[in-house]
């Protein structure tokens, strides 16, 4: 028989198992497997190592708590990002805008763009865009270095990031496992298909949910093998990396069931281009309020940390939510 998939359904009015440990409540699942049509079953019908791993509490990630909605801001120090590209490559400039992204849980810091067609930047390079900036800004909010590379996150890390956020999942780099075990870091997966330089040629699935689900349940149990704790695994569905639109939104609709993996999931949808030809936005800049609603849909699915551009509208937003929703889902 074929495996079976357990995605929560989860609802505002549920008062079944919560989440994760937090505000998303569900009281029945969907049973998916491959090539049969989703059957809607109760939430008593879950296996009890299923259920442990959709609902047990978070650890908190990085020093973060996770018992409610967490921003991290991006801080792009490249010449070529797809949204703010050269704007912060200056140090002063850089720490100017972490000043301006106050309101952020962590900030995640990146020297290499890794947008569609963006090409591999040198790891001297990198370090030396990175490495100052994190540098200047240790000792305050967690920091996460952004790379791919063992390289440039060792470097890091000794400047005091204490977050290593692998768009790659570790498939780029042999070293990187055995360093963040060796340093203690926490660690976000995120699944891409391909390489930014051509992942957007033409990307396909089977079933997009469920392959992108196995795959990151197989880079976790990579994590895991090197020294990696689960606790100190976050998974990112990989959103926009190696996708088309149909994709990005049956992964968003579908993404309750990466709770299923038993780590925190990071939410990363930020002016991303879909946002953009579904909301009429052709500048990154002017998509700010689809990615507020993307946002918004993902913290209703149980999602712990989003990874947006816009810090202070995502932090008013989620201030909002937390009020109508007395942070029950």
């Amino acid at each position: 028989m074929s495996k079976i998939y357990y995605r929560p359904l989860v609802s505002p009015h549920a008062t079944g198992p919560a989440l994760a440990g937090g505000w998303a409540r569900f009281d029945a699942v969907e049973l998916l497997r491959r090539g049969q049509a989703p059957r809607r079953a109760p939430a008593s019908d879950i296996p009890d190592d299923i259920l442990e791993a959709l609902c047990a509490p978070r650890a908190p990630w990085g020093g973060v708590d996770l018992s409610a909605p967490r921003v991290m801001g991006i801080l792009n120090v490249t010449p070529d990002s797809f949204s703010d590209g050269g704007r912060y490559l200056d140090p002063d400039a850089a720490l100017a805008q972490a000043a301006a992204l106050a309101g952020a849980d962590i900030l995640d810091v990146g020297g290499e763009s890794t947008r569609p067609g963006a090409q591999e930047v040198p790891v001297e390079t990198e370090i030396a865009r990175t490495r100052p900036v994190i540098a200047a800004l240790a000792g305050g909010r967690p920091l996460s270095i952004d790379t791919r590379k063992a390289a440039v996150a060792a470097a890091a890390l000794e400047a005091g990031a204490v977050i290593v956020n692998d768009v790659s999942g570790l498939d780029f780099d042999a070293d990187l496992a055995p360093l963040v075990a060796d340093r203690g870091a926490a660690l976000c997966l995120m699944h891409a298909q391909g390489l930014p330089e051509t992942m957007q040629d033409d990307p396909r699935y089977d079933d997009v949910l469920l392959d992108v689900y196995d795959a990151l349940a197989a880079r976790v149990a990579r994590a895991e093998a090197a020294g990696i704790s689960r606790a100190r695994i976050a998974v990112d569905p990989g959103i926009g990396f190696g996708k088309t639109e149909a994709h990005n939104l049956a992964l968003l609709r579908g993404l309750s069931l990466f709770h299923g993996l038993g780590c925190a999931i990071l939410l990363g949808v930020s002016r991303k281009r879909f946002i953009g030809r579904i909301g009429g936005a052709e500048t990154a800049s002017a998509r700010d309020p689809g990615t507020i609603a993307v946002t918004l849909a993902g913290v209703a699915q149980g999602a712990q940390i989003h990874r947006v551009h816009d810090v202070a509208a995502h932090v008013q937003a989620l201030a909002l939510w937390d009020a109508v929703t007395d942070n029950k889902g």
